[in-house]
């Protein structure tokens, strides 16, 4: 079973994703590998939310903070929970210097890097992905706003294709957008 979370920011969706990893869903005490897939931060209020969604998680749950999302798919023994598509892709463009460079520079490494995670998911027997919708509101005037945008929008399409369930979570409250369970 694979379920992608999808969602605004501050809109539940980390939450909603850490509950169908625990009881009733999981037996207490199950270990979960809680995948931080996004870059390191020096950065006090990054630092906050990190710390709020540690203190959250149960002490059976063991992180890996990796922006190798398709390695450390591949390595986790149990069920996982990547959080989050949108701080993976930063890191993916981060790395490949997306930002500045022409799209024809780096595009190739980027789907490589998708086809590999999506890969990983696939082979997965029990995962949660989490991921921000963004593709709700006005195109960005700035390209590095365009580029993330879009390619996590596409991102976001390869991943909920391959998930068995989507939810959308608004304001706290879960709509089941697909259930091919």
């Amino acid at each position: 079973m694979r379920v992608l979370v999808t969602g605004g920011v501050r809109s539940g969706k980390s939450r909603h994703a850490e509950s169908l990893l625990l009881p009733p869903h999981l037996p207490e005490g199950t270990p979960v590998t809680y995948l931080a897939a996004g870059p390191q931060r020096d950065d006090a209020d990054w630092a906050a939310r990190v710390a709020a969604h540690r203190e959250r998680r149960p002490e059976t749950w063991s992180t890996v903070e990796s922006t190798d999302a398709a390695s450390a798919l591949w390595d986790a023994e149990g069920p996982v929970l990547l959080d989050c598509l949108g701080t993976w892709l930063t890191a993916q463009l981060d790395e490949i210097e997306a930002w500045e460079a022409p799209e024809h520079h780096w595009v190739g490494a980027l789907e490589q890097r998708v086809e590999d995670l999506e890969a990983a998911w696939r082979a997965t027997d029990l995962a949660v992905a989490v991921t921000n919708e963004v593709g709700w509101g006005l195109v960005s005037e700035h390209r590095s706003g365009r580029i993330f945008a879009d390619r996590l929008g596409w991102l976001n399409q390869r991943i909920a294709a391959a998930a068995d369930r989507v939810d959308l979570v608004v304001s706290g409250q879960v709509l089941t957008i697909k259930d091919g369970a």
